[in-house]
């Protein structure tokens, strides 16, 4: 039984897209690191040539991936690189067309020619990536990468057994029924089983520290959003929001200098039920803003979601609990985790794979049991957010236009966001043995979705608003 730990689920790195973008950075690292410990200085002289299949490739561009594979081939980690650098980093390789791997050792790599989008999809997964290495003794060297969603890649061939019946973890779960009977048998709330679990080969402070600068990196995000204005990336011209509305928002009040001033300038400002509905619509707004400006955000479960999660933590942290702080905060990653978990290991996180379900719908059922573990509610009540949740975002699409997450993907963040909060509330108040939809039913309905699902509607671009809506008009 695979154990996925709250560092998997919530993952940083540099937007637009997780299984686009983190996936293909990750990947290029990987295999860049996998030559030299195979060939060592023979890699001097040699030449690559990555190909990319299926949703990588028809909307990769839209999706920085061909960037992603750059900076992940130059050596870059997407969790420490500065973001604002990344153009100067990508103009250098191309002026180049060459990376230096170690010292004196030189591989020959042109990036409009040697990145090649294929119109044909590989068949383990909508996601596929091939990187060849050719010596200049024409030897070759080929590793085949699947970009699985939220960041999570394979190796063609890879042995997956270490992933496999890992026991070592006192709590290992596949569905909710597992996990709903150990919580009640040990007395202890979703968020308690996730510590345990990963307190096992580290103390439950560095698990916690750990988990508090995923905040912040959250946070931050939110802070970046809600403080930039001017227009996104890309042909679409979108106007970003964050900056305007976070201005609309505080006109009454200012005098801060730094994201943890700014959440104590929110906590103070006077608020009614308008005005709270819209913070949380700019929260999530402001971080995939951010995300699709090539900045620095959380995977959560993907980058196309990333927003959905902090604003309802922002949301409870701002308006519900105002003195809530560091244990509120890992309860709340920590639940959303292990929900997250179940629908990886049950249906997908991949929107490539399961459409918008996957990524909007899993991100809405995680923030949905983790405010309602904060609110007080049972585990099994946590359960029943999640499945409200994820209940009324079954069948959603990913069509971006233009292949660009930003249209209509921004504004989805939002909305999980409000449906999670929803969720939570009405699962307060709902009585376990009166629950007609398990949990564990929606995942198996989700995934049975996903496969009869055309494939247009899995992250293309071929179908839906990305065809109906003509890019000249935006």
């Amino acid at each position: 039984m695979e154990f996925i730990s709250v560092f998997d689920m919530f993952k940083i790195g540099v937007g637009p897209s997780s299984s686009h973008t983190l996936g293909p950075w990750r990947a290029a690292r990987h295999f860049v690191q996998r030559l030299k410990d195979f060939n060592g200085s023979q890699l001097n002289g040699g030449t690559l040539e990555v190909s990319l299949y299926g949703s990588l490739s028809l909307t990769g561009k839209g999706h920085a991936t061909d960037l992603a594979i750059m900076m992940g081939l130059s050596g870059y980690d997407p969790v420490t690189v500065d973001t604002h650098k990344i153009p100067e980093y990508i103009a250098l390789l191309k002026s180049r067309n060459y990376i230096d791997i170690d010292d004196g050792v030189r591989i020959y790599f042109n990036p409009e020619h040697q990145i090649v989008f294929e119109k044909t999809f590989l068949p383990y997964h909508a996601n596929g990536m091939m990187f060849k290495w050719f010596s200049a003794a024409g030897d070759v060297v080929t590793d085949v990468y699947y970009s699985i969603g939220g960041g999570f890649i394979i190796r063609e061939g890879e042995d997956l057994t270490h992933r496999q019946n890992d026991f070592s973890h006192p709590y290992p779960v596949s569905s909710s029924d597992e996990l709903l009977k150990i919580c009640q048998e040990e007395k202890i709330s979703i968020s308690e089983l996730v510590l345990r679990n990963e307190t096992v080969s580290k103390s439950r402070e560095k698990v916690e520290d750990g988990v508090i600068s995923i905040w912040n990196t959250m946070l931050e995000s939110m802070y970046v959003g809600c403080h930039t204005e001017g227009l996104l990336p890309g042909n679409l011209g979108v106007v970003r929001r964050g900056g305007v509305l976070n201005k609309k928002l505080l006109s009454e009040v200012s005098g801060y200098d730094n994201m943890h001033q700014w959440l104590e300038t929110i906590r103070k400002a006077p608020v009614d039920f308008q005005k709270i509905f819209k913070w949380v619509s700019t929260f999530g707004i402001s971080v995939n803003e951010v995300n699709a400006a090539f900045g620095r955000v959380v995977t959560a479960p993907t980058n196309g979601s990333a927003g959905v999660i902090p604003a309802v933590l922002m949301y409870y942290l701002s308006f519900v609990n105002k003195f809530g702080g560091r244990p509120e905060i890992v309860r709340f990653l920590c639940c959303a985790s292990e929900i997250g978990s179940l629908f990886k290991k049950g249906s997908t996180i991949s929107a490539a794979m399961g459409g918008c379900q996957a990524e909007i719908g899993v991100s809405s059922a995680m923030a949905a049991a983790g405010l309602t573990e904060l609110l007080g509610g049972s585990p099994a009540q946590c359960i029943i957010a999640a499945e409200i949740a994820m209940e009324h975002h079954l069948g959603m699409t990913c069509d971006p236009i233009g292949g660009l997450v930003q249209v209509p993907c921004i504004e989805r963040n939002s909305m999980g966001a409000i449906k999670a909060v929803n969720a939570a509330e009405m699962a307060i108040d709902r009585d376990p043995k009166d629950v007609k939809v398990p949990f564990d039913k929606v995942v198996a309905t989700m995934w049975a979705t996903a496969q009869d699902m055309h494939s247009k509607y899995k992250e293309t671009s071929e179908g839906g608003l990305a065809t109906t809506v003509n890019v000249i008009d935006c």
